[in-house]
């Protein structure tokens, strides 16, 4: 989460006690991300401190924030372990920070798991397909805004940065997935809020009980089987630390699967379709690597992520689809 936007002391006191927070005491940037600015407040109301994450908005708009925020209370509510947004003395959720859109929100309790177990997968699982029931019910509605639509504007975008073998690559994943999206089991996935960026860095643990999710920035109308397979692409998937980077994890992968589908089984559609929404959601995050890598914005502590892995991904998963047929998924697994 990269400091773009320097928020001064003054402001960011006026904005806690304009929510009622307390008496500001601590303001530091967070270093991770790319999307946003964010920091880390700690605030001091009647001898007790508290800690919150200010998020300055860098790209999206006072006019699209509102779906964010308000899906947040949502979840929140409706028992899903989320960051419940900040409301000022009329109950407004979006604020204004440096003349930009800006939120506040609780800081969940726990730490991110790099290294995720059985149990964590088991358990992220579990509470996405809580959370897809859950928003069923949120009335808004809003596209996701990386999703096909995207993938289109900005292959050719990236497409002189490629050499010959990553430009067929991605063209070709491009094509089958503007093919897939034109397929009747395609319109008949069970669509609607998802967080579509639920990276092991956006999960907070303490231990193995998880502690909640967070950065909804991403979110939007999607089908659950996409965020599912985005989900499974982080925390199922062998990274550079692990010796095997790209490849997939059956054993946790296995397991995810299991403990959703004890909460939300999947239709015949998504089952049919969950190795073309695995290819789906490496692409989408190759693509998004490569914009932000070739095309960077300036910012203090910003670290843009290599796009190396998800082009590793993504040649993982075409190789699993082509050797082996979706019946593979039948039992709830996935190809290996």
């Amino acid at each position: 989460m990269a400091v773009y936007t320097e928020v001064p002391q003054d402001e960011a006191a006026a904005l806690m006690r304009s929510l009622n927070l307390g008496e500001l005491t601590a303001l530091r940037g967070i270093q991770g991300g790319i999307e946003n600015t964010n920091y880390f407040v700690t605030t001091l109301r009647d001898g007790i401190e508290t800690e919150h994450v200010l998020t300055v908005f860098e790209r999206l708009s006072f006019a699209q924030l509102p779906y964010y925020l308000r899906l947040m209370k949502h979840l929140a509510t409706h028992g899903i372990p989320v960051p419940e947004p900040a409301a000022d003395a009329r109950g407004e959720l979006l604020h204004t920070v440096q003349g930009k859109p800006a939120a506040v929100v609780d800081k969940l309790a726990g730490s991110s798991n790099l290294r995720p177990g059985v149990p964590h997968c088991e358990a992220v699982g579990a509470m996405l397909a809580r959370m897809h029931l859950a928003g069923r019910e949120f009335a808004l509605q809003q596209p996701n805004l990386r999703g096909l639509p995207w993938w289109n504007e900005t292959v050719p975008v990236v497409l002189p940065y490629l050499d010959e073998a990553q430009s067929a690559l991605i063209r070709s994943e491009l094509a089958y997935q503007n093919h897939t999206a034109s397929l009747p089991a395609y319109a008949a996935l069970p669509r609607g809020p998802v967080h579509a960026d639920l990276f092991r860095d956006n999960v907070m643990f303490d231990g193995e009980t998880l502690c909640g999710f967070f950065d909804f920035y991403f979110a939007g109308h999607d089908s659950f089987l996409f965020d599912l397979a985005v989900t499974l692409n982080d925390w199922c998937i062998f990274h550079g630390d692990e010796g095997a980077d790209g490849l997939h994890d059956d054993t946790r992968a296995r397991a995810m699967l299991a403990a959703y589908q004890s909460v939300r089984p999947l239709t015949p559609a998504e089952r049919q379709l969950l190795p073309a929404m695995l290819r789906a959601g490496a692409l989408r995050f190759w693509l998004s690597r490569l914009w932000d890598w070739y095309l960077p914005r300036e910012a203090a502590m910003l670290k843009p992520h290599d796009p190396g892995h998800f082009e590793r991904v993504l040649r993982e998963r075409v190789r699993q689809a082509r050797q082996l047929s979706a019946s593979l998924v039948e039992d709830g697994g996935v190809p290996v």
